[in-house]
């Protein structure tokens, strides 16, 4: 039996490959990425460690060029569903008995793969399936997941040796349980890293999962799911059902060993969710933890003392950064009139210097937004606001989907701060500005807190101080990840933990201690070394 005492220190963040002309990585990521446009591969379902073919197919295609098919999956039906939540069952006790620096030395593992093996097979992945570029798939696919996995054991180490206080005469100790049945993982499209940390971070803690992987992002989860799986994730640790939503969540949230549920993606389907848990509360053998993050209507704020320079490169970066399809994302600016006239000069000029094509060209800043739903979503917003009096569409506000499902870089200016594209997320490349008049900057704040349900990410830009910390006060509740003279993107896995309230969600902090102590449950332990013998107390003597 090894009886060693290990904690894991804080590791040091992935480093970042730059794919400059003619290094190396550049030469391996472009070669990876034209094999796998040169191939079809057939993605099975994983239950229990095998693969299940059901016939039923979809297909995997190329957003910025639909009709070029990289993969056919096979689709979950019910049968499925109830072979995945009893394989996760069956795997649990083993796995949740595991010493937990075994469980963590697979996570290790998986991290390694994935900062060297299998770098270029998920980022070539990542950029043709979800139509990211060179530098936004690294960030995700290598740094952010392999971050998510190391940091994640850290604080692992740290909540498992957090115990309370003994006596002489008593010894008190906390065990930090898995909870009890499986954990049902709903991931989305647009980061690859997310997919592997609603899954790991439950694992890690000794849970199992059902994985309901976003149909647009399958062909980079199964890479993914096969390097866990390499890794040294047991057979029925993690369940792999690619499919439609409803089909898994009809059977998965009726079962009475559902205990939680991690998830991103939209407000509404999460809201959805809470009220079948609420309805299904007498199944369950325990309450569910619902962990979730939702979106959000991210803004930058701008005082009349901002930097016109920093602040234009940050809304074109947080705006426009992978087509806008970062729950992050900069989607409302609040701009003082003293600086708009210049700001805007300068604004659509960098904007007209963004390249849009396929993301793996190099010089391509933008590529497709994720598929035609979406693409029809974005533009009617768009048509509207170039009908309405209240709004005016100053760069872009064009979309073809003949062959990819590309939009423009596009600005609308609002004459009414509470302008529909002001309030609700659109998940694409737009923003929306409104113009504020100089001395009523306090007024705008209160506005800007106010006018959406959502409260993920927002920045404040001002070279005055007194200012920087008026909106750090009005704002406190607008944001769970705020900046001070940054876009509102690229929270750093053990550097911005990342997560919001309001409409955004549950704020458990991925990236966080905060989001791992959701998927345990402890049991405080009391041992008496010499118990009393009888009932008196000496005072009664």
């Amino acid at each position: 039996m090894n009886n060693a005492i290990f904690s894991f220190k804080q590791p040091i963040n992935e480093p970042i490959y730059g794919y400059l002309e003619g290094s190396k990585e550049r030469q391996l990521i472009l070669a990876e990425v034209e094999k796998q446009k040169n191939q079809q591969i057939e993605i099975p379902l994983i239950i229990g460690g095998k693969e299940i073919k059901t016939g039923k197919l979809g297909k995997v295609v190329m957003p910025h060029d639909h009709q070029h098919v990289l993969a056919s999956y096979h689709m979950v039906g019910e049968k499925e569903v109830q072979m995945a939540i009893d394989a996760a069952m069956a795997a649990k006790e083993a796995w949740s008995s595991l010493p937990w620096v075994e469980r963590a030395s697979i996570m290790m593992r998986a991290a390694e793969f994935i900062s060297k093996k299998y770098r270029y097979v998920l980022n070539a992945a990542t950029m043709l399936g979800q139509s990211k570029n060179i530098f936004q798939a690294e960030i995700d696919s290598a740094c952010e997941i392999a971050d998510f996995l190391r940091f994640n054991v850290h604080y692992a180490s740290q909540i498992y040796a957090e115990q309370p206080m003994s006596s002489s005469d008593v010894i008190n100790r906390v065990e930090h349980r898995a909870l009890e049945g499986f954990v049902y993982a709903i991931t989305p499209f647009n980061f690859t890293a997310i997919a592997g940390n609603l899954n790991m971070a439950p694992v890690l803690m000794g849970n199992v999962t059902v994985w309901k992987p976003a149909t647009t992002a399958i062909l980079s989860n199964y890479y993914l799911m096969k390097v866990f799986q390499e890794a040294g994730v047991p057979d029925g640790v993690i369940n792999f059902l690619p499919g439609q939503g409803s089909v898994i969540s009809g059977i998965v949230m009726k079962d009475k060993n559902f205990a939680g549920i991690h998830f991103t993606g939209s407000n509404n389907t999460f809201n959805s969710f809470w009220r079948q848990v609420a309805e299904n509360l007498p199944t369950y053998r325990s309450y569910p933890r619902i962990v979730g993050e939702t979106g959000g209507k991210d803004f930058i704020f701008a005082h009349k003392s901002a930097d016109i320079d920093v602040l234009t490169t940050a809304i074109v970066r947080g705006a426009f950064e992978y087509q806008g399809q970062k729950c992050s994302a900069a989607s409302r600016a609040y701009l003082p009139q003293s600086l708009w006239n210049v700001l805007k000069d300068k604004f659509v000029a960098m904007v007209g210097r963004i390249k849009m094509g396929d993301p793996t060209d190099p010089k391509n800043l933008m590529g497709a937004v994720i598929d035609e739903k979406s693409f029809d979503n974005i533009m009617t917003y768009v048509e509207d606001a170039k009908k309405s009096s209240d709004a005016e569409v100053i760069v872009g506000g064009n979309g073809d989907k003949s062959k990819g499902y590309f939009i423009e870089p596009t600005i609308i200016l609002c004459k009414d701060p509470k302008y529909v594209t002001m309030q609700e997320e659109l998940f694409g490349p737009v923003i929306s500005i409104y113009v504020y008049e100089d001395d009523k900057y306090e007024e705008t704040l209160k506005l800007c807190d106010e006018t959406s349900i959502y409260a993920l990410t927002g920045s404040i830009f001002s070279s005055c101080r007194y200012a920087a910390m008026k909106a750090f006060d009005a704002l406190r509740y607008s944001a769970g990840n705020f900046y001070i003279n940054d876009k509102p993107t690229g929270a750093v896995v053990g550097q911005q933990p990342f997560g919001g309230a309001r409409g955004s969600g549950t704020n458990d902090k991925a990236g966080g201690w905060q989001n791992l102590i959701r998927w345990v449950n402890p049991r405080t332990i009391k041992e008496t070394l010499v118990p009393p013998t009888d009932f008196p107390y000496p005072y009664m003597e």
